[in-house]
């Protein structure tokens, strides 16, 4: 069985509590982006081995989402033991949320496998105990995040048709750090009625950006320059440090950028 994680832009995010548990409750819009991993699941003889290729995983396998989801799903259902090879593409770190993909698609790559009696929805609890966002890539379809961003509803929103380019600089920027600069407070805008809008330039922003920006220069110089390219959108994605932009039509990558990762197509 051969799967496809893909990755996701999120489109406003606004820090609004520090919550008693140490998170944070916010309110962001995901969206699925066509760029993605690759992860093979085969049934295994003997016991659970995991393998990959692409970028580098660093880490014991035990601290691997593929490997815990494997996990909890076997708590519940008996599955016999799998292989999981997965191919590495998307930057880790990058606020794209390839591991939480990668993990919600082994949940769901393992139910389809073993047939077992369960729908994306019952997949959720599984998800949510992996990572914040993970319960999103469970469905290919923009949604409205609050809470930890895991309390999930559909919007009537889309990219279809738009070019899309991602630009991940390599600049190392830790959760920790994101979320030490930035003070919680109620969100500016109805988030759920702004992103059904145009505007989005003049009414939706990423809270990271105010503290992220200063210290990080070069995504504050990114997202301009995105801007000067043509685009109708441009912000930094989650926590960072991927700067994305939104374009009516195709755009050819500048030179400058051949030191970067980028990533562009025509969102279907």
């Amino acid at each position: 069985m051969v799967l496809f994680p893909h990755a996701k832009i999120n489109i406003g995010l606004y820090i609004t509590k520090k919550r008693k548990d140490g998170f944070h409750d916010l309110e962001t819009c995901f969206f699925p982006v066509p760029w993605t991993d690759v992860l093979e699941i085969t049934p295994s003889e003997g016991e659970f081995t995991f393998s990959s290729s692409g970028l580098d995983i660093a880490g014991a396998i035990e601290d691997n989402l593929c490997y815990k989801a494997y996990e909890l799903l076997h708590k519940d259902h008996q599955m016999p033991p799998v292989h999981i090879h997965l191919h590495k593409i998307i930057p880790m770190g990058a606020g794209l949320g390839g591991g939480s993909s990668d993990a919600a698609f082994t949940l769901m790559g393992l139910r389809d496998l073993f047939q077992l009696p369960l729908t994306n929805e019952d997949l959720k609890p599984y998800a949510v105990k992996l990572g914040s966002d993970c319960a999103f890539f469970l469905s290919n379809q923009a949604a409205f995040g609050k809470g930890k961003g895991d309390q999930l509803s559909p919007i009537d929103a889309s990219l279809k048709g738009k070019f899309l380019v991602l630009l991940y600089p390599a600049v190392g920027i830790s959760t920790a750090q994101a979320y030490a600069g930035v003070t919680p407070a109620k969100a500016p805008v109805d988030l759920r009625k702004a992103i059904l809008k145009t505007d989005w330039k003049e009414t939706i922003s990423n809270d990271f950006e105010k503290s992220i920006f200063p210290t990080h220069p070069v995504l504050a110089s990114l997202k301009e320059e995105m801007y000067t390219l043509g685009a109708t959108y441009a912000a930094m994605s989650g926590s960072g440090s991927t700067i994305f932009g939104i374009f009516d039509k195709k755009i050819d990558p500048p030179a400058g950028w051949a030191d970067y990762t980028v990533w562009s197509g025509l969102v279907d």
